[in-house]
C-alpha cells in the first residue's frame, strides 16, 4: 500500500534511530553531483527506503494475468540506471498519456490492474518502479528519484500527446509536486493523500511539496481522506489552504482513507473515476 501498513510506525522508528545515528556518522565522500546521494540524513535515508523496499517485496510477472494491452517498458535515466516498470496502451488514437507515481512501498505490478480505469479513458497508462524497487537498478533515493521523474516527463512531453496528466498517490504525489509541480508542462495532475511537508522527517526544507506548487493551481486537484491513518487531514493542511488560494481544487472525503486502503471496493473504484473524471476535464492549452 501506498507508505505501507504500519508506515507511521515505520516512519517514526527511521526518525529515532536515523537522527541518532545521523548525529554520529560522517558521509565519507557525499558529492553534490551523485543523484544518489541521501538527503534527507546519510543513515535516516537509506534505512527509510530499505524498509520501505521490504515492505514492497518483489516484483511478480503472475500479476498481469488477465489485463489487457499491456507491455513491460523500460527507461534509462541520464545516469545510465534502467527503470522498469509497465504501460497500458488505449485503444486507437490515446486522448493523451497518464503517469502515476505510487506510494514508496509499492511495486508497479501491483496496482497497473487498477488502472486499467484511466486506459479505458483513452490513456496511455504509464508506472514505474522507483529507482532501486523491483525492475529498476540503482540506489533508492530522494533526489535521485525526483530527478527520475523529471525526465520521464520531459520524455513523455515529446512524444506529441494532446493531454498530459500526472497521478501521485503518498510519496507519489511527493515526488511529483517535487519533479515538476511548479513548472507549466501538463495538463492536469491529482495529488492524492500526500503531505505537505517532509522536512520533519529530516530532508531538507527545498523538498516540501508544499514549496512546489505553481503560482496558478488551476491544473490541480488535491484529494483527502478523512478516514486516512497514514497521512492525516492535518499534515495536508498546508497543501489545501495553498492550493484552494490560487485556485485549484480540493476534494475531501469522509468515506476515503488512504489510497488502496479503502474500506471497500465500491468506495476505491469511485475514488478512481474521481480522477478520471478530473484528468479528462478539458483545460487551457499550455503556452
Amino acid at each position: 500500500m501506498p507508505f505501507g501498513r504500519g508506515a507511521r510506525w515505520v516512519l517514526s522508528l527511521v526518525a529515532l534511530l536515523g537522527s541518532a545515528w545521523d548525529g554520529m556518522a560522517q558521509p565519507a565522500m557525499a558529492s553534490k553531483d551523485n543523484l544518489e546521494s541521501s538527503v534527507c540524513g546519510f543513515i535516516r535515508e537509506p534505512l527509510a527506503f530499505w524498509m520501505f523496499r521490504r515492505a514492497a517485496g518483489s516484483p511478480n510477472a503472475q500479476r498481469l494475468a488477465g489485463i489487457h494491452n499491456v507491455e513491460r517498458i523500460q527507461f534509462v535515466t541520464l545516469d545510465q540506471r534502467r527503470l522498469g516498470g509497465y504501460k497500458l496502451r488505449t485503444t486507437g488514437i490515446p486522448g493523451g498519456y497518464l503517469l502515476v507515481a505510487q506510494g514508496n512501498a509499492m511495486l508497479a505490478d501491483q496496482i497497473v490492474g487498477e488502472l486499467q480505469v484511466f486506459r479505458d479513458r483513452g490513456f496511455d497508462v504509464y508506472v514505474y518502479d522507483y529507482r532501486g524497487y523491483g525492475l529498476s537498478e540503482g540506489y533508492s533515493r530522494l533526489k535521485a528519484i525526483v530527478s527520475d521523474y523529471r525526465e520521464i516527463v520531459a520524455h513523455l512531453n515529446r512524444q506529441n500527446y494532446r493531454r498530459r496528466a500526472l497521478y501521485g498517490m503518498s510519496m507519489g504525489g511527493v515526488i511529483l509536486l517535487n519533479a515538476v509541480g511548479e513548472g507549466n508542462t501538463y495538463t492536469s495532475m491529482v495529488v492524492d493523500s500526500s503531505p505537505s511537508r517532509i522536512s520533519h522527517l529530516g530532508c531538507p526544507e527545498q523538498f516540501d511539496p508544499v514549496n512546489h506548487l505553481p503560482t496558478h493551481c488551476s491544473r490541480l486537484h488535491l484529494i483527502i481522506g478523512e478516514r486516512d491513518r497514514v497521512v492525516r487531514p492535518s499534515e495536508m493542511e498546508d497543501l489545501m489552504i495553498t492550493v484552494k488560494d490560487r485556485g485549484g481544487e480540493v476534494i475531501r472525503r469522509l468515506e476515503y482513507a488512504h489510497p488502496f486502503q479503502d474500506a471497500s471496493g465500491e468506495i476505491h473504484r469511485r475514488r478512481l473515476q474521481e480522477v478520471a473524471d478530473f484528468i479528462t476535464r478539458e483545460t487551457p492549452p499550455l503556452q
